[in-house]
């Protein structure tokens, strides 16, 4: 991507435009994963929700109630109905809420849980009062079947979010690789694309991945991953989860989030290993969350005896994350390195709210936006030892690590607030319904 396509890019995604008035709408989202602030796991739907309720809007959102504690359907029921924050939840007993859950399982049980909620979600749809607009959020690819069928069921416009590219991203960290499978999903997607009539990327790269499926780049917005400057934040206490951990005054590198194929985490621990041959033990590395490859990650970490390594466990909710993270010196945004990336990754707009420098292997858009605006380090992704220089460069320098910090939360108040790109969103949607 070329300098003058990144300046476009970058204000797309910053220039959220004013609206006075819009038309109140009632909205049918679609999002397999929904949770609040007291969940583990990305808000990005509850957030935007509760902004559209509070500008008057309806917000119906459909999603899983298995293994939810917040939504839970009860035994021998197809769905269960809730009302948190102004916004309409229907439970439905299918699939699984939690994406962390689906990095334990192979690709066919994965898929099959995936078509189980889109149906489901097709079926207990129907019931439910007509929508102006119906709004799916991927992934999985699978729930743009459901807002589609659900669109023209209602026949109202569908408006389609692609938080990650499939078959794309699956193919390029070695996910998928089974050709009728990729054919299929490419098959998917396009059907998907074609079918709404407008589409939500959460990145440039997205946005690209998508118009070379076959969408027109005017079909096609970028609104990324926001930042929550409410909760996160450089003046959140972090004691609590350092004394938790058994931190006094080493410098701590944090990684959060899911540690899946996709992740590539054995890059932290490979990095961990080279700190300690190098004798530095005043850097600890924390791994905080779950997923199918922690078990690998921390035989890793037990058969190169680490000691600057730290597993540590989900906790309740976002606002302990935010104390977690307000413990850190430095935050780690670390994906398996592939030939093309293209995520936005929730991490890392987290850490930036809370004024923390980003440490990131990712290259393109995101890797540039860290190292231009001057909050971070982007790191080559074949060469964990890159990670063992930045962080020992940063832990030897208090006050460039300061400034960073400064720069990162200057940039999430600049660009990537919640209010401002919520707003964005909320255009998206009435222009679907303006244009039906």
């Amino acid at each position: 991507m070329d300098a003058a396509r990144n300046e476009r890019a970058r204000k797309e995604i910053a220039g959220a435009e004013s609206i006075n008035s819009l038309t109140d709408m009632h909205i049918l989202y679609l999002h397999q994963y929904f949770a609040t602030r007291q969940a583990m796991t990305g808000t990005r739907s509850y957030e935007f929700a509760r902004r559209l309720t509070g500008k008057g809007h309806r917000v119906t959102m459909v999603t899983s109630g298995l293994a939810n504690r917040q939504f839970p359907v009860p035994e021998g029921k197809q769905y269960a109905e809730f009302e948190i924050d102004g916004i309409d939840v229907v439970a439905i007993a299918a699939a699984y809420n939690d994406p962390q859950v689906g990095t334990g399982m192979n690709g066919w049980q994965r898929m099959l849980k995936f078509y189980q909620f889109a149906r489901l979600a097709s079926g207990v749809g129907r019931k439910l009062p007509r929508p102006d607009v119906v709004f799916a959020t991927h992934t999985p690819l699978t729930i743009g079947l459901a807002g589609l069928a659900l669109a023209r069921h209602f026949d109202v416009p569908f408006v389609f979010e692609v938080r990650d590219l499939w078959p794309d991203a699956l193919v390029n960290v070695g996910a998928l690789k089974n050709p009728a499978a990729i054919w299929w999903l490419q098959r998917m997607a396009k059907k998907i694309y074609d079918g709404a009539d407008h589409i939500v990327a959460l990145s440039p790269g997205m946005k690209e991945g998508i118009v070379r499926a076959g969408a027109t780049a005017e079909e096609v917005t970028v609104i990324p991953n926001a930042c929550d400057l409410d909760l996160f934040g450089p003046d959140v206490d972090g004691s609590t989860h350092r004394n938790r951990l058994g931190l006094g005054d080493e410098f701590m590198a944090l990684y959060f989030g899911a540690m899946g194929l996709a992740n590539g985490l054995d890059y932290i621990i490979e990095a961990a290993r080279i700190l300690t041959e190098r004798g530095n033990d005043g850097i600890v590395l924390v791994l905080h969350g779950d997923g199918g490859k922690r078990p690998e990650l921390e035989s890793m970490a037990l058969k190169y005896d680490l000691k600057n390594v730290i597993f540590s466990n989900p906790v309740p909710g976002k606002a302990d994350v935010a104390g977690l993270v307000a413990g850190s010196q430095v935050c780690m945004t670390i994906f398996r390195a592939c030939k093309e990336q293209s995520w936005s990754p929730n991490k890392m707009f987290d850490a930036l709210a809370a004024g923390k420098p980003v440490l990131i292997n990712v290259p393109g858009w995101l890797g540039e936006t860290i190292e231009n605006n001057k909050c971070g380090r982007c790191l080559d992704p074949y060469h964990p030892e890159t990670l063992a220089d930045v962080l020992e460069e940063l832990a030897a320098d208090p006050q460039l690590c300061q400034q960073m910090g400064t720069n990162a939360r200057a940039l999430a108040e600049r660009e990537f607030a919640r209010d401002k790109l919520a707003d964005r969103f909320e255009i998206v949607l009435s222009e679907a319904v303006a244009n039906a």
